[in-house]
């Protein structure tokens, strides 16, 4: 628990029955997203009402999602639909409070609209980074429990909403962190609801970097004195160094996560500020699975395989040349997403170098463009701009995706 002076305005109080608080965490929806060009909107609907069903099940005392609810900042009407049907369902069906944020993936200007008229209904937005950070109080046997709800913001936003120069993202969330810790009442417990990389979490392929041209990692430390930190941006569920916790993804979004096992978090805060965490897992529409082996021997297993309408990517083992082989795979498997001939894998030292120039950043790849035809690097100053100019067109193209 954090020890310090005066208490920030906290919206009104939730009172719980129990004797300790329960939360259900989610993070990373990606409403409307895309995967291989298919539309995962029934996939998500589908998740998505097992867990309306688990809170009426459950009855926490709130919901936490934290941030990337939708998977780009113009979201298609569909996913607004199913979204506004979800929070319905919890907060006016259910009667269960939520406080949800915005993440990297969100504009943080659409998802607050009206946050303020919401709020009087249990459920509670933070869009956008503020000199106040939202705060949402619960109440049970031993006392009052403070809800944070912070955001992501980039550390311009950040430095406009504070008035101090902030040069990176670690340096912006601990500026937002000190001043809740420098107002939080003494003996109250603390939850932190954020979106952000921590040093030390396991990634996935399909998390947007949160920075350009720099580590938009901030250290587990950063959190200290937060009884609970509940996570969204990394897409499998870890926890790290006890109280910092991810709940992952709702579904897979990569092949990277082809091995997750999907979940959403129950956790129990008790009046010592201690915390249970369980992991409770969502059964897909379609699961995602990798199959390898030679063409024909796929096709052949397919009419067998129970599972054969799951999202299927294939790695081809034959060597010689196949014909239309995508056509003759989804005969077998009708929802395979893509290829991959393990032959044209198998290149060397240039398989190598092609592997490691799609890990590489844009600003990254511009440097060495500039390197070999200039026979120069870039200086601090030409970087800063370049750093400058990439993030000014990646927000541009996040409003008009």
């Amino acid at each position: 628990m954090m020890r310090d002076r005066a208490a920030p305005p906290c919206l009104p109080r939730h009172r719980s029955e129990g004797t300790e608080l329960r939360f259900l965490h989610t993070a990373d929806w990606h409403l409307g997203r895309l995967f291989h060009a298919r539309s995962l909107i029934e996939d998500q609907a589908f998740v998505l009402d097992q867990f309306v069903a688990l809170v009426r099940d459950v009855r926490p005392d709130a919901v936490l999602i934290a941030g990337d609810v939708y998977d780009r900042a113009v979201p298609p009407p569909e996913a607004v639909a199913l979204l506004d049907d979800v929070l319905a369902r919890i907060v006016i069906g259910a009667g269960v409070p939520v406080v949800m944020i915005a993440g990297n993936h969100d504009s943080a200007q659409r998802l607050d609209f009206g946050a303020r008229l919401l709020a009087a209904r249990g459920l509670h937005v933070a869009g956008r980074v503020g000199a106040e950070t939202t705060c949402v109080t619960l109440v049970d046997a031993h006392g009052e429990v403070r809800i944070y709800a912070l955001p992501y913001a980039e550390p311009a936003a950040v430095r406009d909403a504070f008035g101090v120069d902030l040069s990176s993202h670690e340096a912006a969330l601990g500026a937002q962190l000190d001043a809740i810790r420098a107002a939080h009442p003494a003996g109250v417990r603390a939850v932190a609801v954020g979106h952000a990389f921590v040093v030390g979490g396991a990634v996935s392929e399909s998390e947007r970097p949160l920075s350009v041209g720099g580590s938009g990692a901030v250290a587990a430390e950063l959190f200290h004195g937060f009884d609970l930190v509940a996570l969204g941006h990394l897409h499998r569920p870890q926890t790290i160094g006890g109280r910092v916790h991810y709940s992952g993804s709702l579904l897979k979004y990569s092949l990277s996560e082809a091995d997750h096992r999907k979940s959403v978090s129950l956790i129990e805060l008790d009046g010592s500020g201690e915390v249970r965490i369980e992991q409770i897992g969502l059964q897909p529409r379609r699961d995602l699975r990798i199959l390898q082996g030679e063409l024909a021997d796929l096709i052949a297993a397919g009419p067998g395989d129970a599972r054969r309408d799951d999202y299927v990517y294939a790695v081809l083992t034959d060597t010689g040349a196949l014909l239309d082989p995508m056509a003759r795979l989804r005969e077998a498997y009708p929802n395979a997403l893509a290829i991959e001939r393990a032959i044209l894998a198998r290149s060397g030292q240039a398989g190598e170098a092609g592997r490691q120039l799609r890990e590489l950043d844009t600003g990254s790849l511009f440097a060495n463009f500039f390197r070999e035809v200039s026979d120069a690097d870039l200086n601090g100053d030409q970087r800063r701009a370049l750093d400058d100019l990439l993030a000014g067109m990646e927000a541009s193209e996040r409003e008009s995706a």
